[in-house]
């Protein structure tokens, strides 16, 4: 995907989640039935973050600042406001637990993948021990062999 092109699809999905948000605060029961549309504004958000913070080229990077800048400013206004309307439908600090919630989860991912990522090193490294005693063990072999039918001498 092109960054001008990832830009806009961040820009694109923060508005179409503010939107969803918007016109369906005061009819929802609980907060789950516009929980994708939050995860939709957090993503455009990240996108648009991303690509802001991205190794660009000088040209590029130094002639979009202001674009950047701006749209990184009109996510943030945006995440503001979905906040202060989720307080007010659902409870103060609501909004302030989705996002330590959702830091909790993000960090769990993290922890979960580096585990993962130990566990296959572990495994690999007793999968070469392994494959280094077989070697030592086929060299071992085939020198008997081999000094047992005298092609070489053994001591």
């Amino acid at each position: 995907m092109e960054p001008i092109s990832t830009v806009l699809t961040g820009i694109a999905l923060v508005k179409q989640s503010v939107e969803f948000i918007k016109s369906n605060i005061e009819t929802v029961r609980d907060i789950g039935e516009i929980a994708g549309a939050i995860d939709g504004l957090f993503a455009g958000e990240q996108q648009i973050q991303k690509e802001r913070f991205s190794s660009k080229g000088i040209i590029a990077s130094h002639k979009s600042v202001a674009s950047d800048i701006i749209d990184a400013k009109l996510a943030q206004e945006q995440l503001y406001e979905i906040s202060v309307m989720i307080d007010m439908r659902f409870g103060n600090g609501t909004w302030q637990q989705i996002v330590n919630e959702r830091a909790k989860r993000i960090q769990e991912e993290k922890a979960a993948i580096a585990e993962q990522r130990r566990q296959r090193q572990i495994k690999n490294q007793h999968i070469q021990e392994i494959l280094i005693k077989i070697g030592i063990i086929l060299a071992l072999g085939l020198m008997g062999v081999l000094g047992v039918f005298g092609y070489i001498e053994i001591a």
